[in-house]
């Protein structure tokens, strides 16, 4: 199945006080993944997102394997889990690229609900024409959109 894969090197300032990388980043990082995903894939989404359309997220998790440290690299790969409606669920992998070896870090999932302001409301809209086609190509096998 094909990744949208985002490489990071992790920073002092994403450690705690023992050394090792403190558990939010990992959301942190999910998000940075689905934002670049959108620059380099839906552009007119950003754009979109400037006219009233919000991306809501409704959900997170992250179930963590081993702990990273300051200068450790990294890639988060994401794929699409499902699309339903006007909500999307992307699953994200976080590997650590050592020696020319991969390390499963973690797992997680985000879900996102596409919103559209109205007035002093926001409501539920379908999931942009270019975000589903975006996606389409890191849809999991089992699901069409």
């Amino acid at each position: 199945m094909k990744v949208y894969e985002y490489p990071h090197i992790v920073g002092f300032e994403e450690t705690n006080l023992v050394g090792n990388v403190y558990y939010v980043n990992h959301l942190k990082w999910q998000g940075r993944c689905r934002e670049m995903f959108l620059r380099d894939h839906a552009p007119t989404v950003l754009t979109e997102l400037s006219q009233g359309l919000a991306l809501a997220t409704v959900r997170v998790s992250c179930e963590y394997f081993v702990e990273l440290y300051a200068f450790d690299t990294i890639a988060i790969r994401m794929h699409l889990k499902e699309l339903t409606q006007n909500r999307v669920t992307m699953f994200f992998e976080y590997w650590r690229l050592a020696n020319g070896n991969e390390e499963l870090i973690a797992r997680g999932e985000q879900q996102v609900a596409c919103m559209k302001r109205e007035g002093e409301q926001i409501v539920p809209t379908p999931v942009p024409p270019a975000l589903k086609e975006a996606l389409q190509p890191y849809a999991d096998l089992r699901i069409s959109i």
